[in-house]
């Protein structure tokens, strides 16, 4: 089993994550409510246990595990927010950011199980559709705040904010149709790892040096990484060469499985 670059993106996503956790004593995933000091460190500590632990190829199967586990409790912390505020999308939008990172420690935890081929394919396989619809959701989180999202655009880019917040609305959108369809899927992961990337590097780390106090900026900063980490293990994912049918909700698409001999 060879550790991707996805992997170690993934982990250092969770690493940051957890610093950004320790220094400023507040857990970020789980909204506004208060947190006691000890529930702090603790999700903080084992964020950077289980990020450093997925950079190993002996312990990569304990820190997805790990991982995992601890942000489905914050994905599923947003769960009552949306039985609450049903019609206020940014709930949606939290839980499908936190539900992308148990999507690509699924997809982590996969890789280490080369001797069940077929187990692990379809992991992986429920793994690729639940992240294509975290990008349905990433799309209709664009749509429905177009204003806020064309306002982080750099005015510098032409040809204008709202272009390009329009523009990324819809390559969302096409990015999530390939891969739930199966069609052009690699090319379309491929573009979207780029584009995360794209916002990290334009959006989200100059605010962070413009604004280094501001505990928002550096967690946008570490989970669009996340993000990026689980769109390039997609890429690697279907990059692979032997070839297996799995059956996706619009008919059928040809997908990858690990070579045996990693």
């Amino acid at each position: 089993m060879k550790l991707r670059l996805g992997h170690n993106v993934l982990g250092l996503a969770a690493m940051a994550h957890g610093v950004i956790t320790l220094n400023w004593h507040q857990i970020d995933s789980l909204g506004n409510i208060s947190h006691p000091e000890m529930l702090v460190y603790m999700a903080g500590i084992v964020e950077l246990i289980a990020g450093l632990a997925i950079q190993w190829r002996r312990t990569v199967k304990f820190g997805a595990l790990v991982l995992g586990v601890l942000f489905l409790i914050f994905s599923l912390y947003w769960i009552p927010q949306i039985i609450k505020m049903p019609l206020f999308f940014g709930n949606y939008g939290n839980f499908f950011i936190k539900f992308s990172v148990v999507i690509g420690s699924l997809f982590v935890f996969a890789s280490t199980i080369p001797n069940h081929p077929e187990k692990a394919a379809r992991i992986e396989g429920t793994a690729c559709l639940c992240f294509g619809l975290c990008i349905i959701s990433y799309a209709l989180f664009q749509l429905f705040y177009l204003t806020y999202t064309a306002s982080l655009v750099p005015k510098w880019i032409p040809p204008g904010q709202m272009f390009w917040a329009v523009t990324t609305t819809i390559a969302f959108a096409l990015a999530a149709f390939a891969i739930l369809s199966g069609r052009l899927a690699l090319l379309a992961s491929r573009l979207l790892t780029i584009m995360l990337m794209g916002f990290g590097v334009l959006i989200w780390l100059p605010a962070c040096v413009a604004h280094p106090h501001e505990m928002n900026n550096w967690v946008e900063n570490a989970l669009n990484l996340a993000l990026a980490g689980t769109a390039w293990i997609v890429v690697d994912f279907l990059s692979q060469r032997k070839v297996i049918p799995i059956r996706w909700p619009f008919g059928h698409a040809q997908v990858t499985e690990r070579k045996l001999a990693e």
